[in-house]
């Protein structure tokens, strides 16, 4: 039995006009992936100031929103001098120290290269050298290019990205001061109060899981940054040529860094892990491997626990939406994976809960009665 579907040609050409409108728009959307990293960034910021900001209004005298939100501005630049200043000079001072320590290990290496060169002559081995040196010598104009390119690569991308840091914190300093005058203009285009009432109810569950997430975040930054500095400043009593000062810019380098989703954390345990290895290689290396068996427990207890309980996302859905965050989108994907998850539960728990109003209230007979008559009419 064959069946045969007709379609006209008004039905044909909507059809494949959605599918073009998608595909542009999701094109577009990936054109703009860097804008929108930037928009969002600012928007989980003012969504995790808005709180702070909002009780810093009512103890003002002229009760400014602008006033208060640059207070809180202000707070989060001395924070960052705070960290700056925690930071900066034991790096300095750690840098003078392998600056010191050049001219011996010079020393050593021109006593090592004295050894090779009896190696060298023992076993007739000068044929290959010179031909080593000589590629070398070669290859040394385009090494110097390739490092001459990424230097330059390096220092636009560092320009890039405190260009794109002032203008997240220009957007969310307006979104902060701005955000309510917009609310109050959305909120006036509604004619249905009930429906109005409703879709408030709704943007105030997603700001939960939003302001939760941010909340989370900090909370486990702020344990890993404390366990940190407890394992370093305990170093200090085992390996002694590891001062007692390099635990506060150790707390303050892995709290930072670890504000950072997924990669944020390793790349402040390498950092600690050389300003370690400038004062004892041991300590450096009992550092190393504390911090993987930590980040083991934080990537697969702590993080999940905390989160699950903020953003009210089993541990299980949250390793899942990180995951599938930066394995499709990348790193800005890992970044708004979990608040993402917390929008779709407040939907998916949204409609649930409107479907079933809409059953009980379908299984009223009176209910019926009208439906009834309203279907034969």
């Amino acid at each position: 039995m064959k069946v045969r579907i007709e379609i006209d040609t008004h039905t044909f050409v909507r059809f494949w006009l959605v599918i073009a409108g998608l595909a542009l728009a999701a094109f577009a959307i990936y054109s703009a992936r860097t804008a929108l990293v930037i928009i969002g960034a600012a928007l989980f910021l003012a969504v995790a100031l808005h709180n702070p900001v909002t009780k810093l209004v009512k103890y003002l005298p002229g009760k400014s929103r602008i006033v208060s939100t640059a207070i809180s501005f202000t707070a989060i630049v001395v924070f960052l001098a705070g960290f700056i200043g925690l930071v900066v000079p034991p790096v300095i001072e750690q840098t003078a120290k392998v600056a010191d320590s050049v001219p011996y290990l010079v020393d050593t290496a021109k006593g090592q290269w004295g050894l090779a060169d009896d190696i060298i002559d023992r076993y007739n081995l000068q044929p290959q050298v010179d031909r080593a040196v000589e590629n070398i010598n070669q290859n040394a104009s385009s090494w110097a290019t390739n490092a001459g390119k990424t230097l330059i690569s390096s220092v636009s991308s560092l320009f890039n990205f405190f260009a794109a840091l002032l203008l997240m914190l220009v957007l969310a300093f307006l979104m902060l001061v701005e955000g309510p005058n917009w609310l109050r203009r959305l909120w006036g285009v509604y004619k249905d109060e009930e429906r109005m009432k409703y879709h408030q109810k709704l943007l105030h569950r997603m700001h939960l899981v939003v302001a939760g997430y941010v909340t989370g975040q900090l909370a486990v930054s702020g344990i890993g940054a404390l366990t940190a500095g407890l394992v370093v400043f305990a170093l200090h009593f085992i390996f002694p040529n590891i001062p007692m000062n390099l635990a506060l810019p150790t707390l303050a380098i892995a709290f930072v860094f670890s504000l950072i989703p997924m990669f944020g954390a390793t790349i402040a345990g390498i950092l600690i892990t050389i300003l370690l290895a400038f004062n004892d290689v041991t300590a450096a290396i009992v550092f190393a491997a504390f911090f993987i068996i930590y980040q083991q427990i934080e990537n697969n207890f702590i993080s999940p626990t905390i989160q699950s309980k903020t953003v009210e996302l089993s541990a299980l859905a949250v390793l899942v939406a990180v995951t599938i965050g930066l394995y499709v989108f990348g790193l800005a994907g890992g970044i708004i994976s979990i608040p993402i998850a917390g929008f779709v539960k407040v939907f998916v728990e949204d409609h649930f809960e409107r479907a079933r109003a809409s059953r009980k209230k379908s299984q009223k007979p009176l209910h019926k009665f009208v439906k009834k008559i309203q279907e034969e009419a």
